[in-house]
């Protein structure tokens, strides 16, 4: 059987690496917000083009707290509208919810299921205060095009870069277009860490000082809060982990793309529709996502051929129990979308020979 994702695999070719590491925490006796978190956070910094990178807990923290951190600036107030791509993970919903912001669902691109500029202009109001752009399953929205918007309009604009680590567009990488980015290091994102971690990446001096007090109890100096804040921090054996992990994530994602290569020239089912590939540096493929109406049928077959494969995701945002008050309005693009998606194994582990039987397991449903 050939797994989705196998994340033993993908960390034991850097085993040494990340047992050095690990041990370097542990004889340095200092586990929280030491000498590895400023390291990564400068080199990942660094590695998306931008002057600051605080690191947290996860993120869904990350994009809490930069909306969090925008209202105790004075840019953002409670019941402030928030566009969001409608069919994104509830994650990205749910940080504006839990600011206290109104978000207002937007139906996607049909051809790369990212947020249409055209669409996102119409859903301005005067009551619309920042945009939140989910480069969804590794593929960059069209940030020019809605950076331009967010100037024109005077919004903010949020970067969800959670699944895009070391996408770019015009040799500028998520995280550093728009005015602030949350990026996951979940165990299965493109950088990943061994447990849940999380950061902001920006440019802005002002906004990373205010963030990192909040995640910090709302402290800026030991002992002295100027917020009312929460414990959200990046620790030294996650940061630590990372630091080996960012130095590899460039050959990784380029392993990605040659598979997704293969993919697309060699997956040909006439019930099968293929991901919107664009330009190649924008899409660093932390997914591979298909697309049929003969969904349930094809993961059943390509289980039989010893494929295991997932769904990203299976029920939108706003057909959620916890979003029942959206259950109402009528989103067809992101109905279907949710209805037909299916994400088969993608990852710099998977060999040459796996691809090809993939590939061919695809063919052959009919």
């Amino acid at each position: 059987m050939i797994p989705f994702l196998d994340l033993r695999q993908i960390n034991s070719s850097y085993r040494h690496e990340l047992i050095d590491a690990m041990t370097r925490v542990l004889d340095s006796g200092w586990y929280i917000q030491g000498s590895e978190v400023t390291a990564f956070e400068q080199e990942f910094a660094a590695y998306c083009g931008t002057r600051h990178c605080v690191g947290v807990a996860n993120g869904l923290d990350a994009l809490i707290l930069t909306l969090r951190a925008w209202k105790e600036m004075g840019k953002l107030t409670d019941g402030d509208e928030v566009i969001v791509p409608a069919n994104t993970y509830i994650a990205s919903i749910l940080a504006i919810i839990e600011n206290r912001l109104k978000p207002v669902l937007v139906e996607p691109s049909e051809n790369t299921f990212n947020l249409c500029p055209h669409k996102t202009r119409r859903a301005i109001t005067n009551k619309t205060k920042a945009i939140v752009a989910v480069h969804l399953y590794g593929q960059m929205c069209p940030m020019p095009e809605l950076m331009n918007l967010a100037n024109e309009f005077n919004l903010l604009l949020l970067e969800d870069a959670a699944q895009a680590h070391g996408a770019s567009i015009d040799g500028r990488k998520a995280g550093s277009w728009g005015h602030a980015a949350g990026f996951s290091f979940y165990p299965g994102k493109n950088l990943g860490a061994l447990g849940d971690a999380g950061a902001v990446s920006t440019n802005d001096d002002d906004l990373s000082q205010t963030i990192r007090a909040l995640g910090n109890y709302g402290s800026h100096k030991k002992y002295e809060n100027l917020y009312q804040g929460i414990n959200s921090r990046l620790d030294e054996m996650q940061a630590a982990i990372l630091r080996v992990k960012l130095q590899h994530l460039n050959d990784e994602v380029e392993r990605r793309r040659k598979i997704a290569q293969y993919y697309l020239q060699n997956i040909n089912n006439q019930f099968v529709d293929l991901p919107y590939s664009g330009n190649q540096e924008s899409h660093v493929w932390h997914l591979f996502v298909i697309r049929s109406k003969s969904r349930t049928a094809i993961q059943a077959h390509l289980k039989r051929e010893g494929v295991n494969t997932m769904i990203h995701y299976p029920i939108p945002p706003h057909k959620q129990e916890a979003m029942k008050y959206y259950q109402n309005i009528e989103l067809p693009i992101t109905e279907s979308i949710h209805k037909e998606v299916l994400s088969i194994p993608m990852g710099p582990q998977l060999t040459v020979e796996e691809a090809e039987r993939i590939a061919s397991a695809l063919n052959k449903f009919e």
